[in-house]
């Protein structure tokens, strides 16, 4: 055995960290976000062995090389139960919708989106790391809707964490909002910020530069800027490849770029993919971005798909990282200047290299409806708008394997747009149908770093 796998930051200037470290601690110290200081490969032979194995299985030979210094026994212990509560065996089905089209359900947790494959693992390895430290921690989850509910059916109730999750308020729907507002568990304080999503985002960023406030809180995050996260959803692009034996093009919708980014680092560890497209709403960033150099926010335009209404794409820097060949220097003086200016002119060589790996297509609301009316005509099943945005995005593209959609969400957490496509109401599954019923806990608090850093205080004390 050779030494753990270290973490290194995109901005250069924190020490090099373990994995444990890094799951702790969520973002670098600097302000950067932690990527492997090399990326372990898997072979065609490994990644061909996958085909016909558990997902747990698949889990856990990937995980065992990015996260090797948690220890063999804890990941052959909590990868199993972390996909336990899942409504199909498979955790992550692929359904043939057409010839040699396909849609990646990733919505079979117990919240019903993408984001429990990766929080379910991510909650009950840092419940155990901060227990073998004998540590507390206050988590931060900045969400636009799923993330949240999600942090809080992995850490609600577990010992030792304070859960503060904070999202826009009036911009999630009302399955989201109550899947986060009805539960009942003590260590879980809820945020409706008077304000957009990024603008969630930048608070949980600032509190986290504060150094006093972080380290007196032991502040961690389980954002997709978390690199466990992105971690844990790299396995299903290897599940699906596996099980296809061929190379496909996958068309995510995506909004923060964790859930794409994570089939890059598949790509960098291996796996044969022939392309990523990033399917974005209204809110085009990175559509913009990939076809003129220029990554500029604008406004955040509220949209049928809500989680992906997003201007500053987090997990954007990880890929900037790496198509600027991994310089950090030249990472960090272009987060800061698009931190102070809002926009970012890509160099030439560097917007080869995202394009040589992406390509991006906006979808209006318009096409939103009509993927949803499209899809339910021609398969019988509902679909959620975000999964629309990815099978509109796939209208029309080539490619010369098979083509994955991801379907991040259950059509029943957004049931107006699947109605006003449709006509039809999805129906809730049996173990959510109980969130009409809870009475629903939220603080609405201004948009202003003060109020959340006092409330935080207030909530969950010195650490």
């Amino acid at each position: 055995m050779g030494e753990p796998l270290k973490y290194v930051s995109t901005r250069g200037r924190s020490p090099a960290q373990g994995s444990e470290d890094v799951l702790i601690s969520g973002l670098a110290p600097d302000g950067g976000l932690f990527l492997p200081q090399f990326w372990p490969q898997l072979s065609r032979e490994d990644i061909a062995g996958f085909r016909g194995k558990a997902y747990a299985q698949v889990a856990r030979e990937i995980l065992g090389r990015l996260l090797d210094d948690l220890g063999a026994e804890v990941l052959d212990r909590e990868i199993p139960l972390a996909y336990a509560d899942f409504a199909t065996e498979e955790v992550a089905p692929l359904r043939e919708i057409a010839d040699g089209r396909f849609l990646l359900e990733l919505f079979h947790g117990p919240t019903l989106a993408f984001k429990d494959i990766a929080l379910q693992l991510l909650g009950r390895l840092l419940a155990q790391a901060l227990r073998r430290r004998g540590q507390r921690a206050t988590v931060l989850a900045a969400t636009s809707g799923d993330t949240g509910s999600a942090a809080i059916a992995a850490l609600g109730g577990r010992e030792g964490i304070e859960l503060f999750v904070i999202h826009p308020l009036g911009r999630v729907s009302e399955v989201q909002r109550r899947q986060m507002t009805t539960c009942r568990q003590a260590n879980v304080h809820n945020i409706a910020l008077q304000g957009s999503f990024d603008d969630a985002q930048a608070i949980v960023k600032a509190l986290f530069a504060d150094r006093n406030f972080a380290a007196q809180q032991n502040l961690t995050a389980v954002n997709s800027i978390n690199f466990v996260r992105i971690a844990a959803q790299a396995v299903y692009y290897f599940t699906a490849a596996a099980a296809l034996g061929a190379a496909p093009t996958f068309v995510v919708p995506t909004g923060n770029f964790g859930d794409v980014f994570a089939g890059e680092a598949a790509m960098r560890m291996g796996l044969p993919v022939e392309r990523l497209i990033v399917a974005t709403n209204a809110n085009d960033i990175l559509a913009r971005t990939l076809a003129t150099g220029i990554y500029a926010a604008g406004g955040v335009r509220p949209t049928l798909s809500p989680s992906m209404d997003i201007q500053v794409a987090s997990n954007f820097e990880r890929a900037l990282f790496e198509a600027f060949a991994r310089d950090a220097g030249t990472c960090r003086t272009a987060m800061e200047q698009f931190t102070q200016h809002r926009s970012l002119t890509i160099a030439s060589t560097a917007l080869e290299n995202l394009r040589a790996r992406y390509d991006a297509v906006a979808i209006s609301d318009t096409q939103t409806l009509l993927a949803i009316t499209r899809h339910y005509e021609r398969t019988g099943q509902l679909v959620d708008p975000h999964t629309a945005v990815g099978l509109a995005a796939a209208e029309g593209l080539a490619s010369a394997g098979p083509l994955v959609v991801l379907a991040t969400a259950h059509a029943a957490k957004f049931p107006d747009a699947v109605r006003t496509a449709t006509g039809q109401v999805p129906l809730l599954p049996e173990r959510l149908r109980a969130l009409y019923e809870g009475e629903e806990r939220q603080t609405v608090l201004p948009n202003d770093l003060d109020r959340v850093r006092d409330f935080i205080t207030a909530h969950a004390g010195s650490k």
